[in-house]
Parts: structure tokens; sequence; C-alpha cells
């Protein structure tokens, strides 16, 4: 190796990279200020304008697209014909190449991005040099990005070359890198509309995932499959989270673990959520996770044998205590006491999964720094469904009370509790709440009726009066005939979304039973 090109827009490590290059007695090849960085340092390297003869022009917008840096990349070194052609027109290889693309993605990220903003930020130059590069790995290796400089670096002072491996394992990520960044601008471009307003959802939607692991099979044992992340994962979601110990993941245990921290990282106070097959079975707040836990477990403890449990706080000795008495698949909290830690040491296959928090809910930040989904895609048959995510909160001044009676302070702790619950529910949803903890759920029915049913039958078995209890509807009562199995099983307040022709006919009931009901304006479908 010889000559390395360097042009990088984040600089950095890119300088004590620069340094070990030319320790190792490479030719240092840059542009702009990369070019005044190296120099400014004492390091001696050759602008590219003075290496190709041609300045660089249009306000930079003009200085690698020349045949004597993509002949440099390009040139193959075992076809003859290749090296007598640069040869003849006095062209250098270059051996390294060394790039990272101006930031469009930080750019039409910030709030107030101008189309005008988005465009001068799309680079042209840079992602021709990594094709080239990364066309020809056999021969020249390209970084993408600062994290490969200490690899690469290590590689050429011990064997003086970077291997076959290496090379070719940099070129896959650089044509990965462009193929997101392409994908960016297409994104962007493609939602502006003739107004120049940005649309919220694009002409061309081209997602970019990488791999975090291969998965042992799907659903079933007969399916393949594989756990990929966001480019750009959101903090405080799942894919964020840090193995601690037990069994490799499978798909069925991701998919309920991802469903559990969702439901739990909702609520503002200590929480526990309990998952099995994608739907809460037993969820509750208390004063610490010991509380929290016993009241959900108590819902419905022959459910939450071999299920996901998730916490919102640290997790400590006393709950661990409590929580290695059942069958667990997989725990989730923000963090671990080292004495919780300790306790499931002696349950080594439980899957121990840690998600710092940082505190992501209400405190002025967006949807995605506080860890929350921006977007929903279901696959369908040669296509996607996309929405924006369900991130709406209640608070008491949504709630609109339409019966003569009027849920009291306590209940409406509780039907705000409930409703929240209802949210991370298969529809259709029915859930009982008292106390801060639900004593019955009922999901994924037909039939709201037999919902609700469930929800009363869950309850029974589980040894917990539904009396005086207060229910939750994901949508509303079509009728009055789903309103009165639940005041049937206890109910003595009631929250739905309202929105239905037949409200009246359900309010006139729930007056004539006696029991109070609220409206919340929004409905919680969960397919």
């Amino acid at each position: 190796m010889t000559t390395a090109l360097l042009s990088v827009s984040d600089k950095t490590g890119v300088l004590a990279f620069a340094q070990g290059l030319h320790a190792l007695g490479i030719k240092l090849l840059s542009t702009g200020g990369t070019a005044r960085l190296l120099a400014e340092a004492g390091l001696p390297v050759t602008e590219v304008a003075e290496h190709t003869g041609f300045p660089e022009m249009l306000d930079g917008r003009v200085k690698t697209l020349h045949p004597r840096i993509h002949g440099g990349l390009l040139a193959r070194r075992d076809l003859q014909a290749h090296v007598a052609a640069i040869a003849q027109h006095g062209i250098e290889t270059i051996d390294l190449l060394v790039v990272n693309l101006y930031p469009f993605e930080a750019t039409v990220a910030k709030p107030g991005c101008t189309l005008e903003d988005a465009i001068e930020n799309i680079d042209i130059g840079g992602p021709a040099m990594v094709r080239s590069a990364a066309k020809n790995w056999k021969d020249v290796g390209v970084l993408t990005d600062a994290a490969q400089y200490d690899v690469a670096l290590a590689e050429l002072k011990a064997d003086g070359r970077l291997g076959d491996r290496t090379r070719f394992a940099f070129a896959v990520a650089a044509f990965n890198r462009i193929a997101q960044y392409d994908a960016a601008i297409s994104d962007y471009l493609s939602s502006i509309g003739p107004d120049g307003a940005r649309a919220a959802f694009p002409g061309q939607s081209n997602g970019s995932f990488v791999k975090l692991q291969d998965l042992r099979y799907g659903e079933n044992p007969h399916q393949q499959a594989a756990f990929y992340r966001d480019l750009y994962p959101a903090p405080g979601s799942l894919v964020t989270a840090r193995q601690l110990q037990g069994k490799e993941l499978s798909y069925n245990n991701i998919a309920d673990a991802d469903a559990a921290w969702e439901a739990v990282k909702s609520f503002d106070t200590p929480a526990c959520v309990i998952v099995k097959h994608a739907n809460p079975c037993g969820a509750a707040v208390g004063a610490n996770p010991l509380e929290a836990y016993s009241k959900a477990f108590k819902t419905d403890s022959t459910s939450a044998f071999g299920g996901i449990i998730a916490f919102n706080t640290v997790l400590d000795g006393a709950a661990a205590q409590q929580v290695a008495r059942q069958f667990v698949e997989v725990l989730l909290a923000p963090g671990y006491t080292p004495e919780a830690l300790e306790v499931f040491k002696a349950k080594a296959n439980v899957r121990v999964l840690e998600i710092p928090l940082d505190g992501v809910k209400r405190d002025g930040r967006t949807a995605w720094e506080r860890g929350l989904n921006s977007h929903d895609v279901k696959r369908i048959g040669s296509g996607l469904l996309v929405q924006s995510a369900d991130n709406h909160e209640l608070t008491r001044a949504d709630l609109k009370v339409v019966t003569a009676l009027h849920p009291t302070a306590q209940q409406i702790d509780d039907l705000l509790f409930a409703w929240n619950v209802a949210r991370f529910v298969k529809s259709n949803a029915i859930v009982y709440c008292a106390g801060g903890m639900t004593l019955g759920v009922g999901a994924g029915q037909m039939s709201r009726i037999d919902s609700a049913r469930i929800a009363s039958i869950k309850a029974a078995n589980a040894g917990l009066s539904l009396q005086g209890s207060v229910v939750a509807s994901d949508a509303f009562f079509p009728f009055r005939d789903g309103l009165d199995v639940v005041i049937d099983g206890g109910a003595a307040a009631v929250i739905q979304p309202g929105g239905s022709v037949r409200d009246q006919e359900v309010i006139d009931a729930a007056d004539e039973r006696g029991v109070a009901m609220v409206f919340t304006g929004v409905r919680h479908f969960r397919h």
C-alpha cells in the first residue's frame, strides 16, 4: 500500500488515523478541510487539486470527479491492459480511500430544514469515489466509518496490507452506506410537495435496516428468521437492549418482549407488565417494583407462566426474588441492582435484558428522542401499510363525563390506568382494573361482548372480584348489550371512546344502571 486518499465530512478520528498511515510510509492525498487539518498537524499531504492538475470549482462541487482519481481507484492491478493504460496517462494508483459523506440525514432531520439546505448536502463526489473503490475491492480498501480506522491500522501495521476478508467486508459496508444514503435522499425528495411542504409519507419509501442476528427459527420451527434494527434506532427501544445473561432470544421472545417493553415504559410511576402471546396478561403500578409485580402477577398467574416480564424502573433484590419463583422467559428493566443480578445467576436460562430509559417520558423532547416509535408498519401481500404510531397520551382534561353520575378521583386514576393498558391489548379489548392493577383482560375477540365475558372469566379464575372496578373498552360499545355485560361483571365506571350512532342509547343504559361513564374521543384498535 503506497497511497491513501482521505476526504471526510465528519473528521472524528481521522487525524490519528492519518498519522498512523504516515508512520507506515503511506502517501496522503486529501481535499479541502481534511487537507487543512492534516497540514496544520504537520503531516505531509498532497491536495487533490495538485494531484489532478485541475482546481476545485463550483463551490467544491467538482474536485474529485477526475480520471486521475477514479482511474487510480478503478484500475485492476492484475490486468496488464489496466496497468498500461494508467501508466500511459500518468495516473497513480490509490490503494486506500477514506470517505464519509455530507451529513444529509442529519440536515433533513433538523426542524426548519429547507429544500435548498437539503440539496446542498447531497454528496456527489464522495459516493462516486466510494463506489469506485468498493467495486475494485480486491485492490483497494475503502473506509466509510471512523469505527473502521483502528481495525484497518492494526492490520496494516501487522501485515503491511489489508487482507482479502477485510477489504471485502469494508466494500460491503461501503455499498450499504451508499444504499442508505441514496434511500435517505429519495425518501426526503419524494416527500416534498408542489408547494414545498414536506408530506408525512413520501412518494417512495426506502427502509434501511441492519441485521442484529440470525434467529434459530421464526414463529414456528419450520420458518427461518432474522432480527433487524432501524438504521438509526430510537433510544430506549428494544433493539438497544443489552442482554446480560440467558439463552439466545427467539423470534417469539423478541416480539413479546417488544410488546411488554412498549407497554411498561408508557407509565410514569413504577410499573410491571407481564405479556403472553403479545397481550398483557397482567399490569400494575406500585410504590416499588415488588408491589407492581405482585399486583400484576395476581391478574393471571396461569398465563404469566413462561411469560415476558417488564419493569420501567431498576429491579431490586426483593422484586427479583419474587419474580424468580415463577418460570419467566425474558426479563426487561432499565437497570438491575447487584442483588437482583445475583438472584438470576441461579437461573442461567432466563434472558435478562437491560434497556436504559434515561427519562424518555414527557420532558419536551421529540417522540423519537423519548424512545417512541414514529411509525407502525405492517407487511401485506406485495405491499406495506404504514401509519403514524399510536402515541396518544390521555390526560384528565381530555375526559368527557357523559353520565349523570361522575367518577370519583380514585376511579379517574383507575380509568386512566385501564385506558393505558387497553392501548396495548389486541382488539377487541376489554380491561377491568382497580387500585392500579388489572383484574381481568379480554383480548383479540371478534365480538366485544365475548372479550367482556372472557375478561370476567379470567378475573374469576384468578379469584379477583370485579365489584366496584372500572373497565376500559378500546373502541365504542355499538349497542348497550356490551355495556350491560361489563356492569353485570361488577364495573362501576367505564371509559370508552364514544362516537357510535347509538351513543345516547349506551349513555342512557349507564344512567339506568347507575354507573359513571367517560368518553375519550379517541380509540385504540390494535390488530
